[in-house]
């Protein structure tokens, strides 16, 4: 039932549950006796709580015997009580018969609760007011839920848009950083002139610049989850340990990092790399909320029993490791608090972050089929808690992510194809690929590139854009042209994962994988180490 369906049965209750002139006491006790699902009580011409049903001890905690004689304005809010919210409500019920809001409400233990509430007026005979009839229902369940599908629309949205933007400008990059670079290396080649100056300076300039943009295109990525995932098994303490140095270097002296490591922790398949960054983005939150010093605490540990609005009851979907970043700062309030994860939402000055921080967080969790929880206290601090989905016992040891080898930048006399749609990338690629020996082939889609493989029965390796034009892209022909050729090496490059055949965006273990932008160096040592593989 959807929150405009439970609204509804709210109003039809109120009405059920409140009196018309001539009504009896009796036949009103019987009706709120018999309402367990909602707070059905009576309140004096003062507002004092005269009676009390099941529905409201549950939802509001009080028995009757510790709530009968109080004023209801105990539900309310300290800031509501200040305005007068709890009279301006029971003089709307006097002038028009009827008061109906959605607000924040509190519990006897101090919680908020998002409540649907509806108060009456009771008159007697001569149309004097003897009381009123007060109905609450809980509606924070079904309000977390239309927030969690209006933010996975505006998520939706938003990426397909930054998506689309990242893919073209990507390209653009590519082909900037990869010029630059070749520029560079010839200016500084012994027998040409040395660059004056200015000329040192532009090309300085211009590469810093695409590297800022290309640092920006990712964050983008990151927070619309569209980015290409390279998933591994993590041993998450492992992990947490090995940034502890750079966590201190980051942070400054400051700053006290505290860990509290379970030593059970289950181990879980992500993506290092993103993984990492999402910790460091955390730490510096937390590092900025904390101006005069004070410490961040990172704690890991296993969830057995873990339920979210909307969640299924299956044991698969309720094991899961924790990992909790808790700061001493100085906290959000619950305006701020609802923005945290809006893309470009930042409490900072201007030119002292984005605002894709925790947004960029958020996606690469919920890309990675887990989900990001933020409490947060004005003058206490925050605690920003990672949910992934945690591996099954005999999943296998962590992969050795920090031990990889880069295979050395060097040139090659093989033979191969490059596939890409966009003619500026694919002629900076094969002019490349070119300078560095190999003999290069080009393709602007799949069914050209099966073609060339076809008559040139020396390619050795297939250079394609995941994301090709038409029905086949660029791992249907992956899998196409494997089949013609077999023993033929597939390299990949993807700056958006809208046309990958993977699930959310994550590609399976050991496929080689070349992030655009990227620069003549990463070509030629991804070219040499897939060939080499």
């Amino acid at each position: 039932m959807n929150n405009k369906e439970q609204g509804r049965s709210g109003r039809q209750v109120a009405t059920e549950a409140t009196t018309e002139p001539g009504t009896s006491e009796r036949e009103f006790q019987a009706l709120v006796e018999s309402i367990t699902n909602y707070a059905v009580f009576r309140l004096d011409s003062q507002g004092h709580v005269v009676t009390w049903n099941s529905g409201a001890e549950r939802i509001n905690g009080y028995s009757r015997t510790e709530i009968i004689g109080e004023h209801f304005s105990c539900f309310y809010t300290e800031e509501d009580r200040i305005a007068g919210a709890p009279d301006r409500a029971l003089a709307t019920a006097v002038s028009k018969g009827r008061f109906e809001q959605e607000n924040w409400r509190l519990r006897k233990d101090g919680t908020r609760f998002w409540a649907y509430v509806v108060i009456d007026v009771i008159r007697d005979q001569h149309g004097q007011t003897v009381g009123f009839a007060k109905v609450t229902r809980d509606m924070t369940e079904p309000r977390s839920l239309d927030e969690k599908l209006r933010q996975s629309q505006k998520m939706d949205a938003l990426g397909q848009l930054t998506g689309g933007i990242a893919h073209d400008f990507n390209n653009h990059l590519t082909v900037i950083l990869g010029s630059l670079e070749v520029l560079s290396r010839w200016m500084s080649a012994p027998q040409q002139a040395p660059p004056n100056a200015r000329v040192t300076r532009a090309v300085a300039a211009a590469t810093d610049s695409a590297r800022r943009a290309t640092s920006l295109t990712r964050r983008l990525l990151r927070f619309s989850r569209q980015q290409a995932l390279q998933p591994e098994t993590i041993d998450l303490n492992r992990l947490v340990h090995g940034l502890g140095d750079m966590l201190r270097r980051v942070l400054g002296e400051r700053v006290k990092i505290k860990t509290i490591l379970s030593y059970d922790t289950g181990f879980v398949y992500a993506d290092p790399s993103e993984l990492e960054n999402a910790f460091l983005n955390l730490a510096v939150n937390a590092r900025d909320a904390m101006p005069d010093g004070g410490e961040i605490t990172i704690e890991t540990t296993n969830i057995d029993n873990l339920r979210t609005s909307g969640e299924p009851n299956n044991d698969t979907d309720l094991r899961y490791v924790c990992i909790a970043v808790r700061d001493t700062g100085v906290g959000m309030d619950q305006q701020t608090l609802a923005k945290a994860f809006d893309p470009f939402f930042t409490t900072k000055q201007a030119d002292h972050g984005t605002g894709l921080g925790l947004s960029q967080v958020y996606g690469f969790v919920e890309q990675s089929g887990g989900h990001v929880e933020v409490d947060s206290q004005l003058g206490v601090g925050t605690e920003v808690k990672i949910f992934l989905p945690r591996l099954q016992e005999d999943a296998g040891k962590p992969d050795q992510h920090d031990k990889k080898t880069v295979a050395k930048e060097q040139s090659g006399r093989e033979s191969i194809l490059v596939v890409e749609d966009d003619d500026a990338m694919r002629g900076y690629m094969t002019d490349a690929l070119r300078d560095l020996g190999y003999h290069a082939l080009e393709a602007p889609n799949a069914g050209s590139a099966l073609e060339i493989l076809d008559r040139q029965a020396n390619v050795q390796l297939l250079l394609t854009d995941i994301g090709l034009p038409g029905a086949m892209n660029g791992r249907h022909l992956s899998d196409e042209a494997c089949q013609r050729r077999p023993g033929l090496k597939v390299l990949f490059t993807t700056g958006y994962t809208r046309d990958t055949t993977a699930r959310a965006g994550r590609l399976e273990r050991a496929v080689p994988l070349l992030m655009k932008p990227f620069t003549f160096s990463d070509l030629t040592r991804k070219v040499r180490e897939v060939l080499d593989s």
